[in-house]
């Protein structure tokens, strides 16, 4: 029965938008089904007055968004253990509809193999999703649902078996590229991904360059992506292409410069430990449509 699924969530924030963290934690709250335990993580800041039952956690200083979220699920017990389910949900985000915690139970009921589900982003005012946000090289239709090689960090419902099995995020990316890399190594241990257009989690559409260290950490945590995952044949051919589009995409000098710098700092930086992945999973990427090549 999916009622025996237990349903947890994990939100991070920086304690800058209290009123968007209080209305999506509401929306949780009215969920259907049992009743989800949420811990909210404060990464840096004091946490504002948050609805009684919430576990919460302040750390002393920015860790950065994969280390947050750790927190986030080892507050739950080791690797989660706790519950069955974790939702990662962006703080200035909202599930609009109240069958979404409901529609997950019942996913990874289904599906012995399902580890991640990443929800649909859609914008608050327009009800349209990014192109970015659909976690595929065919992105045109954000309301097909598939079969995916990734999924979207803050609107997502992670198996907690995945984490007793590969591990949790790599903290050291800070931001960016956390969830490939976490993907890559849930899928070469056989597990599943999907993409669910019914899934929603409201979210104002934004620009991800906003972020002021954008270019580098991209450049470099590609780098570290490829390194530490990748068998060695294919980390020239994921990174020449990774060059190219770049390039082809006519990045301002700055932008340019930030991007060649975090490539450099890449190599010449530890990654992590490496466990590259299975040629069979490179062959199930590439089945799935994503080649680890792109």
């Amino acid at each position: 029965m999916t009622d025996t699924l237990k349903v947890g969530a994990v939100v991070l924030t920086m304690g800058n938008r209290p009123d968007e963290l209080r209305a999506l934690l509401d929306s949780v709250a009215k969920q259907d089904g049992d009743r989800i335990e949420v811990v909210v993580v404060g990464n840096g800041s004091p946490l504002p007055e948050l609805p009684d039952g919430v576990r919460t956690v302040e750390l002393p200083e920015n860790v950065g968004i994969p280390a947050g979220r750790n927190v986030g699920i080892e507050a739950f017990g080791p690797g989660g253990a706790e519950v069955d389910v974790l939702l990662f949900l962006d703080d200035d985000g909202l599930l609009p509809h109240t069958d979404t915690a409901e529609l997950c139970r019942q996913a990874f009921a289904a599906d012995p193999e399902l580890g991640i589900v990443s929800f649909r982003i859609a914008d608050p005012e327009t009800g349209t999703t990014q192109r970015r946000h659909v976690p595929r090289l065919r992105a045109s239709d954000p309301m097909r649902s598939s079969r995916v090689t990734t999924f979207l960090g803050g609107a997502n419902a992670v198996r907690t078996k995945v984490f007793t099995q590969v591990g949790g995020l790599p903290d050291d990316f800070f931001y960016a590229h956390e969830e490939t890399d976490l993907a890559w190594r849930a899928l070469n241990a056989g597990w599943m991904i999907d993409y669910r257009s019914d899934m929603v989690l409201h979210h104002p559409a934004t620009a991800p360059s906003r972020h002021a260290v954008y270019h580098r950490m991209v450049a470099r945590n590609r780098v570290w992506l490829a390194r530490r995952n990748l068998p060695i044949p294919l980390i020239p051919v994921y990174l020449g292409v990774w060059l190219l589009l770049t390039l082809a995409r006519r990045p301002s000098k700055a932008a340019l410069r930030a991007w060649l710098g975090g490539f450099r700092e890449g190599w010449k930086t530890p990654c992590g430990a490496r466990r590259p992945m299975k040629w069979r999973t490179v062959w199930r990427l590439t089945r799935l449509g994503r080649p680890p090549v792109i």
